[in-house]
């Protein structure tokens, strides 16, 4: 296997990694929606926060998955 097919591999092997994150982090944020009727002023401060975290980190992981794509050329 050349160096471009390993790193092409492990580029690949990366983004799945990341789309598995990002999914678990949307499931935690909607479990935490249901549980307060769909929307965050329900929360309490520390559910709210919480919240807040995971969507940052959420679109932080949704900007690598862009990058990827884009290295992978990746289309939807």
């Amino acid at each position: 296997m050349s160096d471009n097919e390993r790193d092409a591999l492990h580029q690949v092997q990366k983004y799945r990694t990341i789309v598995l994150v990002y999914e678990a982090l949307d499931a935690e944020i909607d479990e935490l929606l249901t549980a307060h009727g769909g929307k965050a002023e329900f929360m309490s401060d520390a559910d709210r926060a919480r919240y807040v975290e995971l969507a940052r980190k959420r679109d932080e992981v949704l900007n690598e998955m862009r990058i990827l794509e884009q290295q992978l050329h990746i289309d939807e």
